[in-house]
């Protein structure tokens, strides 16, 4: 299986947290193949807001949540 990264962000309440003022308006900045370019996309998405402390963007291994029995294997 894939490890898919998903990276995505947006407006946030306080900017010490991640509790998104309006999930129905997320940036969903797209799926990727690794970590690698999901983290290049991740930079590319914070730099264009890095003047607007409220927009957060996050990067969330989503082969973890597709297979989470995976987590009780360090090797993996």
């Amino acid at each position: 299986m894939s490890k898919l990264h998903l990276v995505f962000g947006g407006r946030v309440r306080d900017p010490q947290t991640l509790d998104f003022a309006d999930p129905a308006n997320l940036d969903v900045v797209g799926i990727f193949p690794d970590y690698a370019s999901a983290e290049k996309a991740w930079r590319a998405a914070a730099q264009r807001t890095v003047d607007d402390a409220e927009m957060r963007f996050v990067v969330v291994h989503l082969h973890r949540l597709l297979e989470p029995d995976l987590l009780s294997h360090p090797a993996v």
